[in-house]
C-alpha cells in the first residue's frame, strides 16, 4: 500500500501544480487592482480546500 502511495505522489503534485497555475491565472486576471491580485494568488494556493469543502457539502445527506 505504501509503495502505491509513493508512486502516485509525483502525479498528484503535478495535478496540484497545474491547478495552482490555472487558478492563479483565473483569479489574477479577474482582479481589479494590485491587492486583489495578491488575494487572488493566495486563493490560488488554497483552491483544493474550497473544492473539497464544496464537494463534501454537496454530497452530505440532508439533515
Amino acid at each position: 500500500m505504501k509503495d502505491q502511495i509513493k508512486q502516485n505522489a509525483p502525479v498528484s503534485g503535478a495535478v496540484y501544480g497545474l491547478g495552482l497555475i490555472g487558478a492563479a491565472i483565473y483569479y489574477i486576471s479577474a482582479a481589479t487592482g494590485f491587492w486583489m491580485g495578491v488575494l487572488g494568488f493566495l486563493k490560488a494556493l488554497v483552491w483544493p480546500v474550497f473544492l473539497v469543502y464544496h464537494a463534501l457539502k454537496t454530497m452530505a445527506p440532508p439533515a
